[in-house]
């Protein structure tokens, strides 16, 4: 751990404790002893260039602004130094400033916006933005900038405050940068574009989405805080804040936020959505069962749609309710009669369950007719040929499964079994041995018996 060179005692311990908040993911108290550190060595771009980041994560716009002098002094500044220029310039309508910062960053990978912040400023002073737009022509990612540039201001009141268009676009280049590894220009970009336009909560869940992926949970979720509940925002803050508790698996939190949604008046089907999928994947299928079946009943143009009723079968299924989980899943068969994942479920769980294993055979060839290259399903396929007898025709794919997917402990599971069926005792140790190092917990006592003696005489063969 490096210390600034200028670092005098009392500011080395500053900086220990803003590096140990850091690691700690504490931006707040990251960035208090950075705004100490860097006001005793304020000429320190080591410094700068942290305190710059955690001002950043922490909202601390004024210690993030003196961090950016001291870079720019020292002609060190990153590509999105003058964002927050940017933004302060555009909240004043200040359209010299903001010429100037988008020539700043015109220099760097940012010029991809360049066009459309000239068109925002040429708008708001009343001129014609299409010059302006019309540079973008030649770069692909640009002209989409100034395509969706054109739409916005359409429709956008004669001479709009340069504030909303400069934040709209930021925001817009961080919802892109949302599907992509976290960044740290994530969090610029929306912080820039919540200076800009403090009211614009659309870019606070995206600055709290950013900072949840960069791994400062507690922080994002400070951000979510400021979404007010009669915002237009607030749904999208509130399946955030379920999203970025459940992703850190704080599952009662997030179950507690998910309920706290679907009972407010006016909950969607979104909302019981996602308190479903939280409720199946923390272990209680039968309460997830209520809440898929509801999203169905609420679907009175169609009657719920095949992946519907594939989540509300599979609930019953795993709920221990196997007769009307059949009946739902042959729904979702009916309405998806060339959706391989409902063909798959219902095939592989009448197998499971020892219905008509023929019949569920003929589901799982036509799920492997479309969707040939799916290890699944060529899995189920195989474990099915196989529990009828016809192991030689199984182990060619249950072998081609386990090539796809060596880490799938299931299939794994079932070529070891289908080996010892056929005599081949040492691969099926070898399959079961790989299926135990990534089994379930509630599975490895089945498997590790099987290693030790063997495929059980009542196993299902």
């Amino acid at each position: 751990m490096a210390a600034p060179a200028t670092a005098a005692p009392a500011d080395l311990s500053a900086y220990l404790k803003a590096r140990v908040a850091d690691a700690a993911a504490r931006p707040d108290l990251a960035a208090a002893s950075y705004a100490k550190v860097l006001a005793a060595s304020p000429d320190d771009p080591v410094v700068a260039i942290r305190a710059y980041r955690e001002a950043l994560e922490a909202g601390d716009v004024p210690l993030a602004t003196r961090a950016v002098a001291v870079l720019n002094k020292a002609g060190v500044a990153p590509a999105d130094a003058a964002l927050i220029p940017l933004a302060d310039a555009a909240r004043r309508n200040d359209a010299k400033a903001a010429s100037a910062a988008i020539a700043t960053l015109s220099s760097g990978p940012l010029v991809v916006l360049a066009p459309s912040l000239y068109a925002w400023v040429a708008h708001a002073e009343g001129r014609d933005p299409e010059p302006s737009l019309a540079t973008a022509a030649k770069d692909p990612v640009a002209n989409r900038f100034a395509t969706e540039t054109r739409a916005l201001m359409a429709a956008a009141p004669r001479k709009q405050p340069l504030s909303i268009g400069v934040s709209r676009l930021l925001a817009r280049l961080a919802s892109d940068l949302s599907a992509g590894e976290p960044s740290p220009l994530s969090i610029a970009l929306t912080q820039a574009a919540l200076r800009a336009d403090p009211s614009y909560d659309a870019a606070r869940v995206l600055l709290a989405d950013a900072l949840a992926r960069n791994k400062l949970v507690d922080r994002a979720l400070v951000v979510l805080d400021g979404v007010d509940a009669k915002s237009p925002s607030a749904p999208a803050a509130a399946a955030e804040r379920i999203d970025i508790l459940a992703t850190a698996d704080r599952n009662g939190e997030a179950l507690a936020a998910a309920k706290n949604r679907v009972d407010q008046k006016g909950s969607e089907p979104a909302d019981w959505q996602r308190y479903a999928d939280l409720l199946l994947t923390t272990g209680n299928p039968a309460e997830a069962a209520t809440w898929y079946q509801r999203i169905i009943a609420a679907d009175t143009a169609k009657g719920g749609s095949w992946g519907n009723w594939l989540q509300y079968g599979g609930a019953l299924d795993q709920a221990g309710r196997w007769p009307e989980a059949r009946d739902a899943l042959e729904k979702a068969v009916a309405r998806g009669p060339a959706q391989p994942l409902a063909l798959n479920y219902l095939g592989f769980a009448q197998v499971e369950h020892g219905d008509d294993i023929p019949a569920s055979i003929k589901l799982l060839e036509r799920a492997s007719r479309i969707d040939p290259t799916n290890a699944s399903i060529t899995d189920s396929l195989g474990w099915a040929y196989h529990l009828s007898g016809n192991t030689a025709r199984a182990l060619p794919l249950l072998e081609t499964a386990a090539q796809a997917e060596p880490t799938n402990a299931e299939i794994a599971d079932h070529l070891g079994d289908a080996y010892w069926s056929v005599g081949r005792n040492y691969e099926a140790r070898y399959a079961w041995r790989a299926a135990l190092l990534t089994a379930e917990p509630a599975d490895t006592a089945r498997i590790t018996t099987k290693i030790a003696g063997g495929l059980p005489a009542n196993a299902r063969r």
